[in-house]
């Protein structure tokens, strides 16, 4: 009996440390990285961070989006969901996988994603949970980590943002996800204060537990 070789059936992948990398260039380069894949293109995870950005979905309303000016561009994007907000403190994870070679769905990569956040917060003794109607990570009703994804040809780019301990004011003229009135909250508000550098790789680990593989830092 032939078994799938371990490359197959849990491939590892990739991880990139980015630090504060500009929304667009960042966005250009997942479109490109996916385009130009092929079946044996190893998958790869982007850790980063980003100066001040509102981003909305495909499936965006304009009535959803900042009710100011405050400065901050707005940009729309090809992921699903609705407006949200990304800047320094908050740390972002962008998933770039073969979903087929992994055997997962776009739903099952969510999930997975989530499974992710939620193990993260248990390490600190908070108890997160789910929203059917909302993809995301909440504690006690307030928005910890927002996600959104794209698949293109059976492979995933854009990921999830987890708030640490960021600026959560451009929030508040917003619709976080399309939800009026929505909290959003962080971790340094929840009472973890573990430095980024030190969540990013708890976070790390998370994931590839969940997606059952191993990383190679690039």
């Amino acid at each position: 009996m032939n078994h799938p070789s371990p490359f197959t059936r849990h491939p590892s992948l990739v991880v990139r440390g980015l630090g504060l990398a500009p929304y667009l260039q960042t966005w250009d380069a997942m479109k490109a990285f996916t385009a130009a894949r092929t079946k044996d293109t190893p998958d790869e995870i982007w850790l980063l961070e980003h100066p001040p950005i509102y981003t909305y979905g495909v499936a965006g309303r304009a009535e959803h989006l900042p009710a100011m000016d405050n400065g901050i561009p707005v940009i729309k994007v090809d992921r699903g969901g609705q407006v949200t907000y990304h800047g320094p403190g908050q740390l972002v994870a962008y998933v770039l996988v073969d979903l087929r070679r992994r055997g997962l769905s776009v739903r099952g990569l969510v999930r997975a994603l989530e499974q992710a956040v939620l193990d993260l917060l248990d390490d600190f003794g908070v108890i997160g949970g789910r929203r059917e109607d909302a993809p995301g990570v909440y504690v006690r009703g307030a928005k910890v980590a927002a996600l959104g994804l794209r698949s293109r040809q059976g492979c995933s780019y854009h990921g999830l943002s987890l708030n640490v301990d960021m600026d959560l004011a451009p929030f508040r003229v917003i619709d976080p996800c399309g939800y009026p009135d929505l909290d959003v909250t962080q971790l340094c508000d929840l009472g973890i204060a573990e430095p980024l550098e030190s969540l990013r790789e708890r976070l790390l680990s998370k994931l590839t537990q969940r997606l059952d593989t191993t990383a190679e830092h690039a």
